[in-house]
This record gives C-alpha cells, sequence and structure tokens, in this order.
C-alpha cells in the first residue's frame, strides 16, 4: 500500500509562520509536522510515500530528501497553483498507480496514529463483516475524531460504520482516509477538485466507511493550536 501526504496548501491563517516557511515543515515537540506522519508511515511497514506541495514546495524536498534517512521512498508531486486534495490525488495518480491508498493531511498532528490499521480498510474480505454487493463497496474509509470545541460544528454522522451526511453531525474528519482509486476517475489531472465535495457525494450514495479514532489529534491550523501542542507540559487535544 502507498501512502499519499497531502502538503500543498498555503496556511493562510498561520500566517505570518507560513510566509516563509511550509506548513508541513512547522514543528509540534521538536519535529515538523509532516515527519510525524512519515516516521508513523514506515513503523506500519508503508514506506513508498508521494507527498504533493505548491506553496515553497522545494523547501519541502530539501528538508525530506528522498526519505531513505527515515526508511522511506519519498517522490513528489509539484503544483504550481494548489489543486485541492482531490485534484491533487488525479495529478499524483500515475505516481499512485490505481491501488487503494491511505492519505494524510499534513496538518493534522496525531502523532500515536498507527497506521498499520488501515492496511485492511477496504479490503475485499471486508474484515468489518459488513456484506456488500460486488457494484456497491465502500469507495473511502474515514477515520473521524470527536468533534473538537474549536468546530462550529462536525463534518459527518456515523452509524455502525456508515458515514453519513444526514443526522447530528457529531465527528469531524481528522484528514486520515483509504481511497479507492476510482473515486477520483472523473477528475482531469491539473484540475482544481476538494475531497470534501467527493466525499459527500459519496456518503449520499451509501459508499463510505469509516470508523472513530480516539487517540491524541489536533487541526494545526492556527498559531493558537501550534502554541497550545508547544507549550511545556502541554498535551494533544483528545479526541
Amino acid at each position: 500500500m502507498k501512502a499519499m501526504i497531502f502538503a500543498a496548501g498555503r496556511g493562510e491563517r498561520l500566517r505570518p509562520l507560513t510566509d516563509n516557511l511550509p506548513k508541513p515543515l512547522l514543528e509540534v515537540r521538536g519535529r515538523p509536522l509532516i515527519v510525524w506522519h512519515i516516521l508513523n508511515l514506515v513503523r506500519a511497514g508503508i514506506t513508498e510515500i508521494v507527498i504533493n506541495h505548491a506553496w515553497m514546495g522545494n523547501r519541502i524536498e530539501e528538508a525530506l530528501g528522498d526519505g531513505s534517512r527515515f526508511g522511506a521512498q519519498i517522490v513528489y508531486s509539484a503544483e504550481g497553483e494548489a489543486l485541492e486534495t482531490a485534484g491533487g490525488v488525479a495529478k499524483a495518480r500515475h505516481l499512485l498507480g490505481e491501488d487503494r491508498f491511505v492519505g494524510i493531511a499534513a496538518d493534522a498532528y496525531c502523532p500515536h496514529f498507527d497506521f498499520s490499521q488501515v492496511k485492511v480498510a477496504l479490503e475485499d474480505n471486508d474484515v468489518w463483516g459488513r456484506p456488500h454487493a460486488s457494484d456497491q463497496r465502500d469507495m473511502a474509509w474515514l477515520y473521524l475524531v470527536k468533534k473538537p470545541p474549536y468546530y462550529e460544528q462536525g463534518d459527518f454522522s456515523l452509524n455502525l460504520f456508515s458515514v453519513s451526511n444526514e443526522g447530528e453531525r457529531r465527528f469531524t474528519f481528522s484528514g486520515i482516509g483509504v481511497y479507492r482509486m476510482a473515486m477520483f476517475d472523473g477528475i482531469r489531472p491539473g484540475e482544481k477538485a476538494q475531497l470534501g465535495m467527493l466525499l459527500r457525494a459519496y456518503a449520499d450514495k451509501g459508499l463510505v466507511g469509516g470508523e472513530v479514532y480516539r487517540g491524541d489529534w489536533t487541526d494545526v491550523g492556527t498559531v493558537e493550536r501550534l502554541e497550545m501542542l508547544n507549550a511545556p507540559l502541554s498535551f494533544a487535544r483528545k479526541s
């Protein structure tokens, strides 16, 4: 299984910190955000990693290189202008191949996430025991967290591993998910496309599964959250 780390965002809400440094290289507890993900992927045996970038992407490549010092094989998908998450996948499709892959938001801090669990997500023999007709398999498997207080509303509801847009949206998408490449068939390389809209469309068809991740998780989207994580004796917000 391959992984794609989404690292093309500008990080507007983290300015001025991101004026001279791409958001994925901001440090949390002495380590760049993106490196936490790389090390956790390698620990789980997922070593082939694609990273897309746009804003100051050369700094990301200089910092990580080919990934060999982490035990990984990193290749890059450079975007002159950020293509949004789904657009980034479409552009990097030739690097990812046609198998299912795990996608990770570079600005999510979850230091203890065990990526070995993603290897069984969307397997055809469905380890969760949910029956699927051959043409009704889930197209995505999302790891959700309990809605943090700094979000006005959640993204999805969850019922028996089925992700839905209906009902009380008690959960937020963690930024970690497993996807079938067929999800992105309608997006041309170089086209901008949002993953959120794609997921909602498939959720309406009952083709998105998921589970709740209860470990430490923080969306490092603001200077205040970054400072909270780096404060002495601070702890990541529990999901």
